[in-house]
């Protein structure tokens, strides 16, 4: 069958594979109906990140249709349309009852979709433990919408999720994450969101989505301009979904003392340390809380954002930039994203499988 996968370090390609078979009592078999790329997976290619297995199949971002089920699979049966979320929680480990569901076993044991796992970009693909992981995509709810929940919604509203009403938030990055955090926040009843970012097809969404303002980092000391318009508090929570390797430590910097939450949604690639200021932080004793957080996963998870997305509370689609016919056009997808220039968000394939 057809699968792209990472070929070696800096090369990806659609390669002829097996057909993956059952593993699993509770697992299933799946065939992707839409497909995005991502970031990640950008970075599993051509980044300096750990070294990957040669012609791993990449990809965790996929709507899908069920081909077969386990026998133990309750909730689930052959034909229905998916949702399957980047993160699958290995539910049967016992580190779940310590509410440790994303490195339950191991870490980063749900976080294994084209990483360490065969991921969704194949013709077929397992999923495991099915009935606590897929979501039925529900009626009225567009591909594009169940697409953007399984990485960038989830993720995004992670970051938001340590909101309260009336907060100032500071959000570092507007792409697909950040602008899904914008988002969230503004659902948690954050009073105000400080956007900040220079890529111009964000920025009209990164309003919609419910930022007050949004600033270019290009334009002034964005530590600067937080503190000055807070009174020189600085924001109640700074989320991170962009920038470089100064970025953690400028968060530091424009967080509040005492209750000031830095919550970190981005992947630093390559070696080294991401510093934490001496000043800023009192010392080691300023109260300032750091949160350093993977997207989450789960069927309840996906089901809550669906039913979201369902009544109207917000439309993540609207990222989506650039639409594919085609599984072969995964291949240009990649480029695209790796390039990122000033029209792009993100994609979405239609495999027509």
């Amino acid at each position: 069958m057809e699968a792209f996968a990472l070929i070696k370090r800096n090369e990806a390609d659609i390669i002829k594979v097996k057909e993956p078979k059952l593993s699993g009592i509770y697992n299933a078999i799946l065939t992707p109906v839409a497909i995005s790329v991502c970031t990640s997976d950008v970075n599993t290619v051509y980044g300096s990140g750990s070294k990957k297995p040669d012609n791993l199949i990449l990809g965790h971002e996929a709507v899908a249709r069920v081909l077969e089920v386990g026998e133990k699979v309750k909730d689930f049966k052959p034909g229905d349309i998916v949702v399957v979320p980047s993160m699958t929680p290995d539910f049967h480990d016992k580190d779940i009852q310590d509410g440790n569901f994303l490195h339950a076993g191991a870490n980063f044991s749900a976080n294994t979709l084209g990483r360490s796992t065969p991921g969704v970009f194949a013709r077929e693909f397992e999923v495991a433990n099915v009935d606590l992981n897929l979501a039925i995509l529900p009626e009225g709810v567009s591909l594009g919408n169940g697409l953007m929940c399984t990485d960038m919604v989830t993720t995004g509203f992670t970051g938001a999720e340590r909101v309260n009403f009336g907060d100032t938030v500071v959000v570092l990055g507007i792409g697909a994450v950040g602008l899904m955090a914008i988002c969230g926040a503004s659902l948690r009843g954050a009073g105000r969101i400080i956007a900040v970012g220079s890529r111009e097809v964000s920025i009209p969404l990164a309003y919609e989505y419910g930022a007050s303002e949004v600033i270019s980092y290009k334009e002034c000391d964005i530590t600067e301009y937080v503190l000055k318009t807070t009174g020189g508090k600085g924001a109640d929570i700074v989320i991170i979904a962009g920038g470089n390797d100064r970025t953690f430590s400028d968060a530091i910097d424009m967080v509040r003392y005492g209750v000031g939450k830095v919550v970190n949604l981005k992947l630093f690639t390559g070696d080294g340390s991401m510093e934490i200021p001496k000043f800023s932080s009192g010392r080691g004793m300023s109260g300032k809380s750091v949160y350093m957080e993977l997207g989450k996963g789960g069927r309840v998870r996906m089901e809550r954002l669906l039913s979201m997305i369902k009544h109207k509370r917000f439309a993540p689609e609207k990222m989506i930039t650039h639409i594919f016919e085609g599984f072969e056009n995964v291949v240009p997808a990649l480029e695209l994203m790796k390039d990122k220039g000033n029209t792009v968000i993100k994609t979405m394939i239609l495999t027509g499988w």
